[in-house]
């Protein structure tokens, strides 16, 4: 059997990536899960990878990072939710100056 060199492990990233979140955001497995309307043990069920979000709550999720799923899975930014808010604020500044959406 082959392996694909595309293949990418979505239960590991989506597992490390709400960690790394999380963890940057100070808060607690148990207090997301709740703060995000599910059990207690949600979120380390996720992060132990015994579970996958739904579609759902994978929006909830991203919501509670207060970042966009494409923001979510693009590793590449640090801060994602720092970045989301430069570009909100970038956005705001450019329609108040006049500045028209291409």
């Amino acid at each position: 059997m082959s392996v694909d060199k595309n293949y990418i492990d979505y239960e590991s990233y989506v597992a490390e990536r709400i960690t790394s979140l999380r963890v940057k955001k100070d808060v607690a497995a148990r207090a997301m899960s709740l703060d995000i309307g599910q059990s207690r043990g949600y979120i380390a069920q996720i992060e132990r990878k015994k579970a996958l979000p739904s579609m759902a709550a994978f929006f909830y999720i991203c919501e509670f990072f207060n970042i966009t799923p494409k923001e979510f899975f693009d590793d590449g930014i640090e801060s994602p939710a720092e970045y989301h808010e430069l570009i909100v604020k970038g956005g705001k500044k450019m329609q108040k100056k006049g500045v028209k959406k291409m």
